[in-house]
């Protein structure tokens, strides 16, 4: 299984407390694929859980989008049934995701990945740097293309909405690296799965 714990950057600097909003998203966050939480771990700290690893990318790819979070991702075992909280649940995939994090709080796009043995994983930490470094140089312009599209929305309607030419959109596109970013994420998602362990922990074990 895959455990998010996610630390915000530059908390002691503000007085807004970032977590509070994520809490109260539940739903948004069961869409997204979470099986528990998110939790509040720590003042301005919290967890997710997720089966898939795909969702477990996806997830913190957005929390990275906007440049308030150092995301761990841990990748191991989890005991079952899962517990209420993420504070009361247990596994390698925990201590995982806390390595992961406080080398994420060190790292260039604040995102690491650590496996099973509680080591990170250098190899995928850095292709998820590189999709990251892509989306940084993104500009306002390209993720207005990016977000349509992955609404299902074709170049030819982005453009009739944005009032531009389906050239111009194009344009865009390939500027935002929109193409090599759907390409990668796939490849990127089984290289996480790759991480996981064949099995997880039962509450009798």
């Amino acid at each position: 299984m895959f455990v998010l714990t996610v630390d915000q950057i530059g908390s002691r600097e503000s007085d807004a407390d970032a977590v509070a909003p994520i809490l109260a998203d539940r739903t948004d966050w069961r869409h997204r694929g979470a099986v528990l939480g998110p939790d509040r771990t720590a003042g301005d700290e919290f967890q997710l859980v997720f089966d898939e690893a795909g969702d477990a990318l996806d997830a913190a790819l957005h929390l990275r989008r906007d440049g308030r979070w150092s995301v761990g991702i841990g990748v191991g075992d989890v005991r079952l049934p899962l517990a209420a909280t993420t504070g009361a649940a247990q596994g390698a995939a925990f201590l995982a995701a806390r390595v992961a994090v406080d080398a994420a709080k060190r790292a260039p796009h604040h995102l690491a990945v650590a496996g099973p043995a509680e080591r990170v994983d250098d190899g995928v930490s850095a292709l998820v740097g590189l999709l990251l470094e892509v989306r940084a140089r993104r500009s306002q312009e390209g993720w207005e293309v990016a977000d349509l599209l992955m609404q299902g929305l074709s170049q030819a309607a982005i453009a009739d909405r944005l009032g531009v030419t389906p050239q111009a959109i194009s344009l865009r596109a390939r500027t935002a690296a929109v193409r090599l970013e759907r390409d990668a994420l796939p490849a990127l998602a089984a290289a996480l799965a790759g991480l996981d362990t064949p099995r997880t922990l039962r509450s009798s074990e």
